[in-house]
């Protein structure tokens, strides 16, 4: 019989394994991130490529028309905003003299209230700027490497659609044929969760873009579509994202605008749309295809950032939908699958196994 260790040594095992796996991903970063988006367009493309081949087109020939379309779509994308962007960066240096005035009015209030001169403002402002610009130098390296990273995920995506059944075929050899149910299960729920998952986040981004956008312009607020896409993109982000959306504008509406008007119509309006999109659009179209807790999600975004930064941020649901999806079909992982879905139960185990006691004596 094998010796049993002590919790303490499997704890230390499973420690040193888990930052041994952190360590790997964050090292390997350069090749998985392109490597994962690869993937995961592979599998939301892969009914479309499907299709073409039951009209009797070559493999090649149909994911090649298919990645061609994904192409230009998101390249008409990337047009519209960087012309929203070059539109915004003609107005900036109007906008950054009013911010100025906006910052120096600020500090005079803040001295007038606190008994805290400017000077020693200025100082704040100087020490955090200086402890700003490593982090803005890490933004142009990682904007500099996205470059190559757009460039690669077409490829992966390629090569993952056209190698696709040999791919199934080694997952469904390396496991013991009496798991075949089990491992074909697994993979089809994994690429149904990750296709509805990828199709209703795009729906629901569409959704909240006209919402964000057309409630902005209503208000009067400068540059309206251009935040509301903004606003629509960053709320893939669970919590971290919603905050960031909607202190945009209010940065924005607090340079052009006088008073408070305006500020306060786009904290209602973001409030309305949130609890549109929380309450009918989550539910109905993304939360019931990777049912994920707040906890969890908010957890994992921000492991996903420290490991990857951004692109991890975005690759994290998708990532723990798949592991629940794993973790429910194998016994032993089957507490940490419902660890991490939102289902929530009305009592604990120890109080159902106190009730069974009191029932047995």
């Amino acid at each position: 019989m094998l010796k049993k260790h002590p919790f303490y040594i499997k704890a230390t095992v499973i420690l040193f394994g888990l930052v041994l796996f952190v360590y790997s991903l964050s090292v390997l970063k350069a090749f998985l991130v392109p490597l994962c988006f690869g993937l995961m367009l592979a599998v939301l493309l892969n009914p479309l490529v499907g299709r073409l081949q039951k009209r009797k087109l070559p493999k090649t020939l149909a994911i090649s028309i298919v990645l061609l379309l994904a192409i230009v779509v998101l390249v008409a994308l990337g047009y519209f905003l960087s012309a929203q962007v070059a539109s915004f960066s003609d107005q900036w240096p109007v906008l950054k003299k009013k911010f100025l005035e906006l910052v120096l009015k600020l500090q005079h209030e803040i001295s007038h209230l606190f008994n805290i001169n400017t000077r020693k403002q200025d100082e704040w402002i100087n020490e955090a700027e200086a402890g700003m610009k490593p982090g803005l130098g890490q933004a142009l390296v990682t904007v500099a490497g996205s470059v190559e990273t757009i460039l690669l995920i077409p490829l992966y995506s390629f090569l993952f659609l056209f190698y696709k059944t040999l791919i199934l075929n080694f997952l469904y050899e390396i496991f013991a044929e009496e798991n075949s149910k089990d491992v074909g299960a697994i993979l089809t729920q994994t690429k149904h969760a990750i296709q509805r998952y990828m199709f209703g986040l795009l729906l629901e981004a569409l959704i909240v873009a006209t919402l964000n956008s057309v409630a902005l312009m209503i208000l009067g607020v400068e540059y309206a579509i251009l935040l509301g896409v903004l606003g629509a993109i960053l709320n893939v982000l669970p919590f971290i994202g919603g905050i960031i959306a909607v202190l945009l504008p209010l940065t924005i509406a607090t340079i052009t605008k006088d008073g408070f008007g305006t500020q306060l119509g786009i904290i209602i309006c973001y409030l309305v749309i949130q609890f549109i999109d929380n309450h009918f659009l989550v539910p109905y179209i993304v939360s019931s295809k990777v049912k994920i807790n707040a906890l969890i999600s908010l957890i994992i975004v921000l492991l996903g950032g420290a490991v990857w930064g951004i692109p991890g941020m975005f690759l994290s649901i998708p990532f723990i939908g798949v592991l629940k999806i794993i973790f429910d079909r194998i016994p032993e992982l089957k507490p940490w699958g419902k660890l991490l879905g939102d289902e929530v139960p009305t009592r604990h185990k120890g109080q159902i196994w106190g009730l069974r006691r009191k029932v047995l004596r």
